[in-house]
């Protein structure tokens, strides 16, 4: 099966690419109300909530319709909802905080037990909301269809808390599921699995800087059978649309094969 790399769209700065990926994010939300009456949109850690700061500003902050919006995590570390790991934490500080989002369309986990419960009882949320159509349900499995999953991509090739190796890459079964052996602390996260991620209407991948520049070249470009199948490599929407933002600087491995698309 040829692999399908998706829509990449490769900024000068990091400053163009905040203000295209707001664009990006205003424009789905706009049309998912319009279609659906809600926005699902699940986010990750790392630099992306920086990333998404144009949306705090004009003229997303008066023009976006933060009411529809109902937010969850793609991963989350299980610490704390106050701690500086927390991916809620992050999110809340830089984004949600400044824009009218109603506090009870934010799902954030269960911080108070064990990583396996904590993922159970995501799910179970998740699947409260897609009987109820907040969340839309996949045309070709029972998987939950987010409108938007937003993620950012490791120096090893992961995404979400998919990381290379690991047997969370093989679950199929489950919507959620659970690690307590990250390779980058802390050691205990939940994840949603490939399925869903790949079940979404739309995937953005999100990434800036050299460091990450080999892990874009061997997620997009032809590596051929031999090359190293990284995580982010097996992100393949099923029906959904794959767009990755890039700035030079995580481009500038790419062949120009792909660069001249």
């Amino acid at each position: 099966m040829a692999k399908n790399t998706g829509e990449l769209r490769i900024h000068e700065s990091v400053d163009e690419l905040r203000t295209d990926l707001a664009d990006y994010v205003a424009e789905l939300s706009e049309a998912s109300v319009k279609e659906r009456g809600v926005f699902a949109i699940a986010l990750s850690g790392g630099s992306l909530i920086g990333l998404m700061g144009k949306l705090c500003e004009a003229p997303y902050n008066k023009t976006v319709d933060w009411s529809k919006w109902y937010i969850f995590w793609a991963d989350e570390r299980v610490v704390a909802k106050n701690h500086a790991d927390s991916n809620y934490k992050l999110a809340k500080d830089g984004l949600l905080s400044k824009v009218p989002i109603i506090p009870s369309h934010v799902h954030s986990i269960n911080d108070s037990v064990s990583a396996e419960e904590a993922a159970d009882d995501y799910e179970f949320v998740i699947r409260q909301l897609v009987k109820t159509r907040v969340v839309s349900v996949s045309e070709i499995s029972d998987c939950p269809k987010f409108d938007l999953i937003l993620l950012g991509l490791g120096s090893d090739g992961h995404v979400a808390s998919l990381f290379p190796n690991h047997s969370a890459l093989n679950e199929r079964e489950e919507w959620v599921t659970f690690i307590t052996d990250s390779p980058k602390p802390p050691p205990e996260r939940i994840t949603f699995t490939l399925p869903v991620i790949n079940s979404a209407s739309n995937v953005a991948v999100v990434v800036t800087g050299e460091s990450k520049a080999e892990s874009v070249h061997l997620a997009i470009d032809d590596v051929g059978p031999d090359g190293p199948l990284i995580p982010v490599r097996m992100v393949q929407p099923a029906m959904g649309k794959l767009v990755w933002f890039l700035d030079k600087l995580a481009a500038s491995k790419l062949e120009d094969s792909n660069l001249n698309k």
